[in-house]
């Protein structure tokens, strides 16, 4: 219910700009302009973390983006999922091979050949879930998906992966202080390998810091005979994280319209 009216609250009330504060506008142009995947590239958290599959972010995790994804996490804009789909689809179609062309704005392309997508979102934990009033990986995926799906490329969601035991909360702890943390903590839940049998499986989170939740959710995969995973895609990660940052890679010095 409580995602209910923050949803029409955000389509019949004037609001600001989620990523810069401009006036009766959800989101301006320039900051959708920083979620357009443009600069989607391969990505690499400090550590080398063991079983971490090839990762891809769509845009750097700072100013504006930064600002957009909390708004969705932790205030329920459940508005901007739109938006934040579109810079985790084309992450996730260049980890998934995805042809891109044309005038797509994500990059994402048109009739790929080939296995159809599945997007695995990393769970996140019940309790949040209920505080929260919603799942804000499993909301993005699913605009991702779709986002997909308009372009030509067979995608589709599926939360198969789920915690078999509780996990402290990751804020404040380190690279091995997370992984202690999340060891174990994942499994399949049951009808999950036959769910995503034949697809290329992208695992799929909104912010990657350690790397740690993706090489868990690999490892549980992997365990229950679901696999190979392709690699893991994400809305944003941090500037330093980035193999490579194209110059056309936009933060929050942009000009709001």
């Amino acid at each position: 219910m409580r995602g209910w009216w923050q949803e029409l609250a955000g389509l019949v009330l004037p609001g600001a700009c989620a990523g810069c504060g401009a006036a009766r506008t959800v989101l301006c142009a320039g900051c959708r302009r920083a979620l357009d995947g443009v600069a989607a590239g391969p990505v690499r958290p400090s550590g080398r973390l063991r079983g971490l599959p090839p990762v891809y972010g769509a845009a750097v995790y700072e100013g504006a983006v930064r600002a957009v994804l909390l708004a969705h996490k932790e205030r329920g804009a459940l508005a901007l999922a739109g938006p934040l789909g579109a810079a985790l689809a084309a992450a996730v179609a260049a980890v998934a091979g995805v042809a891109a062309g044309g005038p797509d704005p994500a990059g994402v392309g048109g009739g790929a050949a080939g296995p159809e997508v599945v997007l695995v979102p990393v769970p996140s934990a019940r309790r949040q879930v209920r505080a929260r009033g919603h799942d804000p990986v499993r909301r993005t995926a699913l605009a991702a998906a779709a986002r997909l799906r308009r372009a030509g490329v067979a995608a589709r969601v599926a939360s198969v992966v789920r915690q078999v035991r509780p996990v402290a909360d990751q804020a404040g702890l380190g690279a091995r202080e997370r992984r202690e943390n999340l060891s174990g903590a994942l499994g399949v839940g049951p009808g999950g390998v036959r769910a995503v049998a034949g697809a290329r499986i992208v695992l799929v989170d909104d912010v990657i810091t350690t790397g740690a939740t993706l090489a868990e959710a690999a490892r549980a995969l992997a365990a229950a005979g679901a696999g190979p995973v392709a690699g893991a895609a994400v809305v944003a990660a941090p500037s330093g994280s980035f193999v490579r940052i194209q110059s056309s890679t936009r933060t929050e010095q942009h000009s709001c319209e």
